[in-house]
């Protein structure tokens, strides 16, 4: 497990150990068996791993009271990906490699012909699955090619995001929470020896609500359907609970960039707490000077090469990747965000993530066998 410390330089994504890409490869391929899941998860006779987007280890332990069952659970803290998001998570956990080389580098990535919006599959000239085939963009094996039932959101079923970090799984879409958990239970009823499931409600009411009351109420809710798993489940059946990310309460702490820092770009990437800066042709050098000079106060400001060096996004960055990143990027240090014009959200975001500090980058890996 991660040790439980405050972290003033970024925590790094644990890739080598206690990483979320180390998840499938342990429960559904059976090529590894990390010590920080239990031998009796590994062993059991059914596996349901549930995914509850948004939920951060520091925000979950902060809480016992909250979440009694989760708490109760074997395990602790491992980490997340760099960029700590969705798409760049979510795909990191199916296909048990980096962001560096499954290519889904974050919410908003850079293309040929704009940026792309990896979650809603567009750019700005409208639906992108033609243009960018899903597929095509992460080329990767899902699950390790073994095809495992899927239980998500109806709505996301034909998303460009399904095809491209759930390619070739059999799914089942649910309209509310009681459509997921009977969806499992009918699964494993079945004798499915592997079922994935997804949540995003811990995510949604963060970004709408913060980390307050209603962010405990949408924790309670979760603690009370994994119960309800674990009671209704069949003996010999493993439960184990991850996330993508965790969440930092940012509110309106959004920083514009400066204008000698913006005439300098041609766009922006990424999202407000890791956010990429594409240099004009020939102004990398001062755009780098710029954005350090502004920021080095809130943010770890580096180049994309420093970025790669550095092992955030795993160890090997394939040249397609390469090709999406920025020139600099921003990455927060602070409870603070950086604005880009470009990027339209119809509701204002009070909880946000994507950055390398601990209450981004811990997330649960916790498990019980009925």
């Amino acid at each position: 497990m991660v040790p439980m410390i405050e972290h003033s330089d970024p925590l790094a994504p644990d890739y080598q150990n206690a990483c979320v890409t180390r998840l499938i490869p342990a429960l559904l391929e059976g090529t590894e068996e990390p010590d920080w899941i239990s031998p009796e998860m590994l062993q059991s006779t059914s596996v349901v791993l549930l995914v509850l987007d948004g939920l951060g280890w520091n925000q979950l332990r902060s809480r016992p009271e909250v979440a009694p069952t989760l708490m109760a659970m074997d395990g602790g803290a491992i980490t997340t990906v760099a960029p700590s998001t969705t798409a760049a998570a979510l795909t990191s956990i199916t296909t048990g490699r980096p962001p560096g080389e499954h290519g889904l580098l974050g919410y908003r990535v850079a293309v040929a012909d704009g940026v792309l919006n990896t979650l809603r599959w567009k750019t700005a000239d409208g639906d992108a699955r033609i243009r960018h085939d899903p597929e095509t963009f992460q080329p990767l094996d899902c699950f390790g090619s073994q095809r495992p039932p899927v239980v998500t959101w109806q709505s996301f079923v034909d998303s460009g995001f399904t095809r491209a970090h759930l390619a070739g799984t059999r799914v089942t879409g649910f309209e509310d929470r009681a459509g997921l958990v009977e969806s499992v239970l009918g699964l494993i009823a079945t004798s499915e020896p592997f079922v994935y499931a997804y949540w995003d409600g811990i995510d949604h009411t963060a970004h709408e609500f913060g980390l307050a009351d209603r962010y405990d109420e949408e924790l309670a809710e979760c603690d009370r359907m994994v119960t309800e798993l674990l009671a209704r489940l069949p003996v010999g059946t493993g439960v184990m609970v991850t996330a993508d990310h965790g969440q930092v309460h940012v509110g309106d702490s959004m920083l514009d960039l400066p204008v000698d820092v913006t005439t300098l770009l041609t766009r922006q990437s990424g999202e407000a707490r890791f956010r990429w800066l594409h240099a004009r042709p020939g102004a990398s050098q001062d755009l780098e000077e710029g954005a350090r000079e502004a920021f080095n106060a809130v943010a770890w400001v580096h180049t994309a090469q420093e970025v790669v060096e550095a092992g955030w996004l795993g160890p090997v960055v394939t040249n397609a990747a390469r090709e999406r990143l920025g020139d600099v990027a921003l990455v927060a240090r602070e409870d603070i965000g950086f604005v880009d014009p470009a990027e339209f959200i119809p509701i204002q975001l009070i909880g946000r993530h994507g950055s390398l500090t601990s209450d981004e980058m811990l997330v649960p890996a916790l498990g019980a066998v009925v």
